[in-house]
């Protein structure tokens, strides 16, 4: 009985420490909780409980509540550091996240051939590359600034939700070309509730109107989906790296491209532990 409750208590925790790591992947620019949920298998529970919540509720809630706490205690422990290193060190910072996400993509490439490529799937790449690029080239263009707002916020939820239903979406990919990663976040790490509330708002209606669309269009075309958000993530991460920070001083240059290949470093490490757990 006592080598029961131990190992009943010892499922608990491995499963909120799994739940952490969702919670800090959902958050932390280049990385997916999407796809760390299809990594540890409780992607498919949690997809079935968004797509039908009434009916799943019993069978699965029970089961995921160790989860979902880790991850909400994983999502607020991060912000605020996010919030205090791109506010006090943003060229640094934000060169250690690109190099996250660009040593992300090899495991992304990978996940998305697991059914096959064909031509469609490089079709979808390369167009959603080229509206990411024409999309965010137009704003600095046309010298648009976005003041976050509450319309804006609901977007950000928009993008955090589909981090989770949408493998391989990371939601900082868009909100930080776009200048609303960091207040976002500030506003997750100080429990700003004018913050909060609309990002809330977003996620939950993301998951009510989006989650059986996007689980049936991964069902049904996974690699022409899954190549898409490849597209978007290269375009994006492009788009967010720091030209100018690079040309400050000799010193800000290596202090750069040390960072880079920090998070390289990271995110290779990250994607050998993945492989280890899934073997």
């Amino acid at each position: 009985m006592d080598k029961g409750k131990k190992k009943e208590k010892s499922n608990v925790l491995f499963q909120m420490l799994q739940g952490a790591l969702i919670g800090l992947g959902a958050v932390l620019p280049g990385i997916s909780g999407g796809v760390l949920c299809v990594v540890f298998g409780i992607y498919k529970p949690i997809m079935e409980l968004l797509a039908s919540p009434f009916k799943r509720f019993r069978t699965h809630v029970p089961k995921l509540i160790p989860v979902i706490i880790g991850a909400v205690i994983g999502f607020l422990g991060v912000a605020n550091l996010l919030s205090f290193l791109l506010e006090k060190y943003p060229g640094p910072s934000v060169c250690l996240f690109v190099g996250l996400i660009g040593g992300m993509l090899p495991s992304l490439f990978r996940e998305a051939g697991e059914q096959g490529r064909d031509r469609n799937s490089f079709i979808s790449m390369l167009t959603a590359m080229v509206l990411i690029f024409a999309l965010l080239i137009g704003l600095q263009v046309l010298s648009v600034t976005i003041q976050p707002n509450f319309g804006w916020y609901l977007f950000c939820g928009f993008c955090l939700a589909l981090s989770i239903i949408a493998p391989g979406m990371s939601f900082s990919t868009l909100l930080m070309p776009l200048g609303l990663y960091e207040p976002f976040v500030a506003g997750i790490g100080h429990l700003d509730f004018t913050i909060l509330v609309p990002g809330g708002i977003g996620a939950l209606a993301t998951v009510i109107l989006f989650s059986k669309g996007v689980n049936a269009l991964f069902d049904r075309h996974y690699s022409v989906s899954f190549h898409a958000i490849i597209g978007i993530v290269i375009a994006a991460t492009i788009m967010i790296i720091p030209f100018s920070s690079f040309t400050e001083s000799v010193g800000s240059f290596a202090i750069n491209v040390v960072c880079i290949a920090v998070g390289i470093a990271a995110a290779l490490l990250l994607d050998r532990f993945n492989q280890s757990v899934e073997g």
